[in-house]
């Protein structure tokens, strides 16, 4: 007579061919889930249906993507813009060598190339917030703002007066936040529905109360976005809260980066908010000329694509643009990241890259918010290193900096890291930019950290003690389900 205990078992290896089956092209996913399931039989199915469900596989997914494509070509349609033959205006600053790149992202994710924008690029926390709350000042008729996460602090409350604000002024405003990311107190939320605040939560959890209670909470929607007019726009790796000040003593300096752009790309951006809000609200936008103008000001002339990748895209477009940026490098490839977890595909670009002879550095922080990933991170870097791959900790406070930049001629800045999660599991955007000006900016702004890291080297990761060697191995065992 079978007994309780081989009842689990049963049920455990049940499970257990069935995650094997789901998991078919991830065959390190699955090891990583089988460990835990014979480590934690029972608890490890419970985690994995809260954790380890491949959104990609679902209709929703399929059907989310089949909406998003017809917007996208709403917008073109407006527009008149010839997305495929668009890279002309590449050769008029000279990055013509660059056909290929725009055009993997267009034919991947309808990531069409804008022309003529002004983009202004920010390092520093107090200088971004100043520019970004101007900017919401001078809104005239709506404000669209999307973060992951806000805080409940005097940064965050001061954002949302101002958006409350506004709105009473007559201005439409839209809130997207993150159901897991951003934890406001209802009666916050309630205010700004009151002032006119249209307010929408992301894949909230089942009770507001218990926010890890969410049958989706993997799936994250990880972007930072503000569209105002639909002719300025704010894109990068800065959240709300007074940490991005560096006004929370655990943190000290907070290192990240920004842009502003203003321009055809802020529509792109405006698409991205509709996108998503369309997911989360049943107050549907529509690719309207009131949130489309035809007479956005060409102040500038740096050729931009948005990019934007999550579960419901098929071939994890920002990933595949990092690694068209590193195979199109000729001089250098600059990394910064607070979390480095590459896939093999990531890892061995990086390190045919530095055989070749190209210069690469990656720079990650010296003091981690998340010991686990951490670790992870660390590992990477010293994998990379005997291949001529150079790492940096950044020690002046934390780095959160989301960037790539090639040869100082092509840069990515949003809010996707360089790991597994931003490459398969968050909704994320970034913005890429084919300029020498803005590409020479995230550039020096790099080397310019260097003087505040120290550089880990191969003797660093060959002293390193016993027990931190076991906390790597064990970190990098579960890095695909991080």
């Amino acid at each position: 007579m079978l007994t309780t205990l081989d009842w689990i078992l049963i049920f455990n290896s049940i499970a257990a061919l069935i995650l094997v089956f789901f998991e078919e092209k991830r065959p390190r996913k699955a090891v990583a889930w089988l460990l835990i399931m014979i480590l934690l039989p029972v608890a490890g199915i419970i985690l994995f249906i809260i954790f380890g469900q491949n959104f990609r596989k679902k209709k929703q997914a399929a059907r989310k993507s089949a909406r998003d494509r017809m917007y996208v070509h709403d917008l073109i349609d407006a527009h008149r813009i010839d997305y495929l033959t668009a890279t002309s205006s590449l050769e008029e600053v000279g990055m013509r060598s660059h056909d290929d790149m725009v055009n993997l992202l267009v034919n991947n994710s309808d990531a069409f190339l804008t022309h003529d924008n002004d983009v202004t690029f920010f390092s520093d926390g107090k200088e971004y917030f100043n520019a970004l709350f101007a900017a919401i000042e001078g809104a005239r008729e709506h404000v669209h703002v999307q973060y992951y996460i806000i805080r409940h602090d005097r940064l965050g409350c001061s954002f949302l007066d101002l958006l409350k604000r506004k709105s009473r002024e007559g201005v439409e405003v839209r809130l997207l936040v993150d159901g897991v990311g951003t934890r406001l107190p209802m009666r916050c939320i309630s205010s700004l529905r009151e002032a006119g605040v249209k307010v929408e939560v992301f894949f909230p959890p089942l009770l507001s109360f218990l926010p890890f209670l969410n049958h989706r909470i993997n799936f994250r929607n990880h972007r930072k976005i503000t569209v105002i007019d639909g002719r300025i726009s704010f894109i990068g790796g800065y959240n709300v809260g007074n940490e991005y000040l560096g006004k929370v003593r655990r943190w000290g300096y907070w290192r990240d980066a920004a842009l502003r752009i203003d321009g055809m790309a802020a529509q792109a951006l405006q698409l991205r908010f509709l996108l998503d809000w369309n997911e989360a609200s049943r107050d549907k936008m529509d690719v309207e000329e009131r949130y489309f103008p035809k007479d956005v000001p060409r102040r500038g002339r740096v050729p931009v694509q948005i990019v934007s990748s999550g579960p419901d895209t098929p071939w994890s477009p920002i990933k595949l643009s990092y690694l068209k940026m590193i195979h199109e490098a000729e001089e250098s490839i600059y990394i910064q990241s607070p979390y480095f977890v590459p896939d093999e595909s990531v890892r061995e670009a990086l390190i045919m890259a530095s055989l070749s002879g190209i210069d690469v550095r990656i720079m990650i922080p010296d003091k981690p918010d998340h010991p686990f990933v951490h670790w992870v991170s660390l590992s990477y870097l010293c994998e990379l290193l005997p291949a001529g791959v150079r790492g940096y900790l950044y020690g002046s406070g934390f780095i959160h900096a989301k960037t790539v930049v090639v040869d100082g001629r092509i840069a990515s800045i949003g809010s996707a890291n360089w790991d597994v999660r931003s490459f398969e599991l968050n909704f994320e955007t970034n913005a890429v930019l084919y300029s020498n000006e803005v590409a020479g900016m995230q550039k020096a702004s790099f080397l310019d950290d260097l003087s505040l890291c120290r550089e880990l080297t191969k003797e660093d990761c060959d002293r390193r003690p016993l027990l931190v060697r076991f906390r790597m191995f064990v970190s990098r065992l579960f890095s695909d389900i991080l």
